[in-house]
């Protein structure tokens, strides 16, 4: 049975140190990264759909550059947050759902409604959303690295 683990980090830093270590344990494609642009807020850019992020050069950003690791990158405009960057799995689920927001795409994946719009209201806040899903018997090692690079609100729930 899969559970998805969800945490947020709120140093650049950190976030990167931990997907590196969750892709070393073999999680690397079910890992997905969500975050809000903060660059291309402040230069005031507008619609950025599409952008390949590929290279991890998205606005010269940090967070541009830890979406880069991972693999189906893309750049959205979400109605009442500004531009996104997402990575991995969720990536398509956010295209898809763009009118409902990260939280849709966070429910998509399993969590309750109220858990996918807190999630979604700390990336508007600045956080770095980083998820995965994972067996039964990987959900704590997933948890734990979370943990270990200083995640915050880490949770587990089960895949819908």
């Amino acid at each position: 049975m899969s559970k998805v683990v969800v945490g947020i980090f709120h140093d650049h830093g950190r976030a990167e140190e931990a997907l590196e270590d969750l892709k070393n344990h073999g999680f690397e494609k079910d890992i997905s990264l969500v975050a809000r642009d903060e660059e291309e807020q402040e230069s005031g850019g507008g619609a950025i759909g599409g952008q390949d992020l590929s290279e991890g050069t998205f606005a010269g950003g940090t967070v541009g550059g830890i979406a880069g690791l991972l693999a189906g990158v893309g750049a959205l405009l979400i109605p009442g947050i500004g531009p996104i960057i997402a990575a991995g799995p969720i990536a398509a689920t956010l295209t898809g759902v763009v009118t409902g927001g990260i939280a849709g795409g966070l429910i998509d994946l399993g969590l309750p409604e109220e858990r996918g719009e807190f999630f979604e209201e700390q990336v508007r806040q600045g956080g770095i959303l980083l998820s995965m899903k994972a067996e039964d018997e990987r959900v704590e090692e997933a948890a734990s690295v979370l943990r270990q690079y200083g995640a915050s609100d880490v949770e587990v729930h089960q895949v819908g």
